[in-house]
């Protein structure tokens, strides 16, 4: 037996101390090491959270109408919005631990290493969901050190300044599903045709098995496989106590209805009105890059009944064989919102916007602008021009101009305003421009919304300067609603993926133009509806009035290579252009288009709504008035029409053309023209 001296004793335990000071030493080092890595991960703050996502377009009833993305389909969506199955499903596959552990999983990680070591090969990982999510933020998945090390300080910086919550939230919002689909309401929707949190046990554990490997497990790519995955997925959920063996069972033997592989719900509508929205975007809001990186709920103005009525209008009125292209706008006039637009007839064939790119000259719709400037100045709807052949001179006698009327028709006498404005006098037009001074007509246009270059020549009275159908649009609306500025809005609200407001509509109202005024021009412009002003020539809504309903003021224009119409109720303004885009001239039935595609759109937009019309204001008053003299209407007269004028310019004398009437008489012609020889609604709106 030996025995241990006391020297070799002592040396011992020298060297257990010694052992015990290092392990000691390498153990606060390690652990210093550990705070170290901890506190600068600390110290560089929270990472961003942001991906790119799509953006949503939204019509004004909330359904979806497109998107704007990358090529990425993701959806953000809160956790309270995804189904439990499917937190439950991808914990229990994923990260069982998840709520326990802070960002690693040691046991977890000791196993994969045993294992590994068993099968002398890569067989099992350990990776978190949290260290899973810092590698799908801000790394690639290269398997070297330095991108291990990365994740490993993203993901301590990812539990040091968030929540388990938020940290599981981000990671279901960003996985990729295979086919496009970036998180789980984007899978869910194209593979089931639901949202995230509709998904049923069955639906949700076959999504949850497709991460580890979208191009295997897929179902659309092998279903066998994707369906021994959704197996191992319901048994983790057995093991971690989430569900039972028999709705395991059931979940795995339930025939499960895959959807349509779209990623949205609905089809996309109205391609030129979201590439209207993505220009408001970029050149008004500033919001571009936003929109680039996605993530942005787009609530729009868009209606989507009115948008259908006006397609489906157009495409049966133009000839399908022809290359005639249109330009459609439909405005709410008291508020600016564009509830439909339509920029042409193709999208595909041409994303040229008609409404807000083309510039088109606006021929006699131009001519309202002039008459508010010239009733602003002076003029009443009696105020008389003869309507005879003219050449004008202009430039200080330099040049002339001779404009025509329709087919050379002209009254060779005086007429007054409410008859040359609906059946659309060329001649009086331009004697009234000359008259007010050339460049008066360009302020009253900019008191309008109109910006588009215009010349100040005899010519712009007629509509020779182009301008875009949007702004026509808009300037009438401001006819419409008594006079108020309003701007085309296309956007209500937009909010990005965590629910905060980024810009919310609240336009500024402002009355620009007089109100009294206002509502003596809109009663004229009802005259081209009414075959009672018809004379020398028929008001141009002639062909109209047996397919009205109810009361629209309006005004049509016509060039050789332009026709439209804009016509209006206070509640609802649209505008039509129709022409060619090289400028082709029009044929004469090609001419019609406008008007009708406008009164068929009208009648069906309003067919549910009650009747509104424009109703007078304090200052003007209403007499009967002889269309073709503009004197007050006597019982010779063949017709008479209430016509309203500024207090105090409203015509004295009664029309002498057709003879001398005694006071008995013209009272009877009074109540005679106030109760007969009216359409049905007249009768009851007795102001019109």
């Amino acid at each position: 037996m030996e025995i241990i001296t006391n020297d070799r004793l002592q040396s011992w335990i020298k060297y257990i101390r010694a052992f015990l000071f290092i392990s000691v030493i390498l153990l606060i080092s390690f652990f210093l090491f550990i705070g170290s890595i901890f506190i600068y991960a600390k110290s560089k703050g929270a990472p961003p959270l942001w991906v790119t996502q799509s953006s949503i377009i939204y019509a004004s009833d909330g359904s979806i109408i497109g998107e704007a993305h990358n090529g990425e389909k993701r959806y953000w969506v809160s956790l309270e919005d995804i189904s439990p199955n499917v937190i439950d499903a991808t914990l229990a596959v994923e990260d069982r631990r998840f709520y326990e552990h802070s960002g690693f999983d040691y046991r977890r990680i000791v196993g994969a290493i045993l294992a590994d070591i068993k099968a002398r090969a890569k067989v099992q990982g350990a990776s978190t969901i949290t260290q899973q999510y810092a590698r799908n933020l801000f790394l690639n998945h290269e398997k070297t050190v330095t991108r291990k090390w990365n994740e490993a300080l993203y993901t301590i910086r990812l539990e040091a300044n968030y929540s388990k919550d938020e940290i599981l939230e981000g990671y279901l919002n960003t996985i990729y599903y295979g086919h496009g689909a970036y998180g789980i309401e984007s899978a869910a929707h194209y593979y089931f045709g639901k949202t995230a949190s509709e998904l049923t046990l069955a639906e949700a554990s076959m999504l949850a098995g497709i991460p580890k490997g979208p191009n295997i497990f897929s179902p659309f790519i092998n279903e066998e496989r994707a369906e021994a995955r959704q197996r191992v997925v319901l048994q983790s959920m057995v093991a971690n106590g989430n569900i039972s063996e028999t709705l395991a069972k059931e979940a795995a033997e339930h025939s499960l209805q895959f959807g349509e592989r779209e990623h949205l719900p609905t089809e996309y509508m109205a391609p030129y009105f979201q590439d209207a929205v993505r220009s408001v975007l970029r050149n008004e809001l500033g919001l571009g890059e936003e929109l680039v990186k996605g993530g942005l709920h787009i609530y729009t103005t868009l209606n989507p009944r009115l948008q259908h009525i006006a397609e489906q209008q157009i495409a049966e009125e133009l000839d399908e064989e022809s290359d005639i292209q249109v330009g459609f706008i439909a405005m709410d006039p008291q508020s600016g919102r564009v509830e439909a637009l339509v920029g042409g007839r193709d999208y595909e064939e041409s994303p040229f916007n008609r409404v807000t790119q083309a510039m088109r000259q606006p021929g006699s719709t131009f001519k309202p602008l002039l008459y508010y400037q010239a009733l602003e100045n002076g003029f009443t709807p009696s105020t008389p021009f003869r309507s005879e052949r003219t050449t004008f001179q202009f430039d200080n006698g330099r040049a002339s101009y001779t404009p025509h009327n329709y087919k050379d028709y002209y009254a060779n006498s005086e007429v007054p305003l409410m008859q040359a404005l609906p059946v659309s006098d060329n001649i009086y037009a331009v004697k009234t421009h000359l008259y007010l001074g050339e460049e008066q007509l360009l302020e009253t246009a900019r008191k309008f919304g109109i910006h588009s270059p215009l010349q100040a020549v005899p010519a712009l009275a007629l509509g020779s300067s182009p301008v875009r159908v949007i702004e026509m649009a808009n300037a009438f609306s401001m006819l419409a609603n008594g006079g108020t500025n309003v701007t085309p809005i296309f956007i209500d609200k937009i909010v990005n993926y965590r629910g905060e407001v980024l810009f919310e509509s609240s336009p500024e109202k402002e009355r620009v133009l007089d109100p009294d005024i206002t509502f003596v021009l809109n009663h004229m412009m009802t005259g081209m509806f009414d075959r009672r002003l018809n004379g020398y020539m028929s008001v141009t809504g002639n062909s109209l009035v047996s397919q009205l309903s109810r009361p629209y003021a309006g005004k049509s224009g016509t060039t050789p290579t332009d026709s439209w119409m804009i016509g209006y109720t206070p509640e609802l303004l649209s505008a039509v252009w129709t022409g060619y885009d090289q400028n082709q001239p029009l044929q004469q039935r090609e001419q019609r288009y406008t008007k009708n595609i406008w009164a068929e759109f009208m009648e069906e937009a309003l067919e549910e709504k009650s009747v509104t019309v424009f109703r007078p204001t304090d200052g003007v008053v209403g007499v009967q008035v002889n269309p073709e003299s503009g004197l007050l209407a006597s019982k010779e007269c063949p017709g008479s029409r209430l016509t309203y004028y500024v207090k105090g310019t409203e015509p004295t004398e009664y029309c002498q053309k057709h003879g001398e009437e005694t006071e008995q008489q013209i009272e009877q012609l009074e109540k005679r023209e106030q109760e007969g020889g009216k359409s049905w609604w007249q009768k009851f709106i007795p102001w019109l």
